[in-house]
């Protein structure tokens, strides 16, 4: 099991150790939503070795659509009094929450291609009427604060290679169904602000850029977690565009500890870009590094008409994190020390199988 892993509890500690003040939230309740996911299950685990390490009491409300998903990723932790599982469909809404939270974080939402151009009308309902459902539980829980994961996909299309700054967007095609994600994502994070200013709830606003690591599931189809789990499996790595894409990619414990930052010390009504500068470099770099790491070759082929309907339009998605590093945050993981760790980890797990 994941928590159980020597390298994913060292990097753990190494956070809790080097960036993380995780006292404020000792005792309280936190609800998460999308628990089972790439980075809401880094979130857990740094919760719950939080509270094994520095009696931090912290009790985690795990929900997502699967109660077998959820059972199975964190089956180490079944049975703990700090752990229970909540049955959350984001899409659906109409969702029944057993108990109030001091804090809620919603980060249920398809986000990989594939998924997104399956379900256009449930990736846009998931993160609108979900947020919408989530920020009301909220008001009437008296919650502390919500915390919205959004994503670097709301700035759109622009031309230069400038990291994105949080005020900065550019062009969406409204029309195009793999641009619910996006538009989505614009429209919880407006609803956010909404609540704040009607209501007086504290919301913050988190925008990660490309996360990778060894909790991405095996049908994610993004490039950042398919290569993982074919280089750990012995494959060599297949480009399919030239590569020149910018991105911000970042070590899946780096961005759960940079929401953590948000959650504690994030100013209501802001948003804050995830990015770790050590990391920002384009989609041939990221495949080289894995290739070198891994032991593997790099080969180009040509993507079908249909796979490229999935692709990120954004030439340029790298994010300034200024706002966020100004809260203390730092990344602790480079890209080569993040990408090296995951695929150490995936191979044991592939081994396992």
């Amino acid at each position: 099991m994941l928590y159980q892993n020597d390298i994913w509890n060292q990097d753990i500690d190494r956070l809790l150790e080097e960036v993380l003040d995780l006292q404020p939230l000792s005792g309280s309740r936190i609800l998460i939503t999308g628990a089972a996911g790439l980075i809401c299950s880094s979130l857990v685990d740094i919760l719950v070795r939080f509270n094994d390490t520095r009696d931090g009491r912290i009790r985690v409300l795990a929900c997502g659509r699967s109660e077998e998903t959820v059972k199975k990723r964190f089956a180490s932790l079944l049975g703990r009094e700090d752990f229970s599982f909540v049955y959350y469909d984001a899409a659906k809404g109409n969702n029944c929450f057993p108990e109030a939270a001091d804090y809620v974080i919603h980060g249920a939402s398809p986000a990989y291609p594939a998924a997104v151009m399956k379900q256009p009308v449930e990736t846009l309902l998931s993160n609108v009427t979900g947020m919408a459902e989530l920020l009301a539980y909220a008001r009437k829980s008296g919650s502390r604060k919500a915390l919205y994961i959004s994503s670097s996909e709301v700035y759109g299309q622009k031309s230069s290679l400038k990291p994105f700054d949080i005020q900065e967007y550019g062009y969406v095609d409204i029309l195009n169904p793999r641009n619910s994600y996006s538009v989505g994502k614009r429209a919880a994070e407006s609803l956010c602000v909404a609540y704040g200013h009607e209501y007086g709830l504290d919301t913050v606003i988190a925008r990660p850029g490309h996360i990778y690591g060894p909790t991405a599931s095996v049908q994610d189809s993004r490039v950042s977690s398919v290569w993982p789990y074919d280089v750990a499996k012995g494959k060599d790595i297949v480009m399919k565009s030239d590569g020149s894409q910018l991105r911000s990619y970042c070590y899946t414990l780096d961005c759960a500890s940079a929401l953590l930052k948000i959650l504690v010390d994030g100013i209501s009504g802001q948003a804050y870009n995830i990015s770790n500068p050590d990391s920002v470099i384009s989609i041939r770099q990221l495949a080289e590094i894995l290739a070198d790491v891994g032991g593997v070759q790099l080969q180009r082929e040509q993507a079908s008409s249909e796979e490229k309907k999935a692709f990120n339009p954004m030439q340029n998605s790298s994010l300034d994190a200024s706002a966020l590093l100004a809260l203390g945050w730092k990344g602790c993981f480079t890209a080569e020390e993040g990408l090296a760790h995951t695929l150490a980890i995936l191979k044991g797990i592939v081994g396992m199988r």
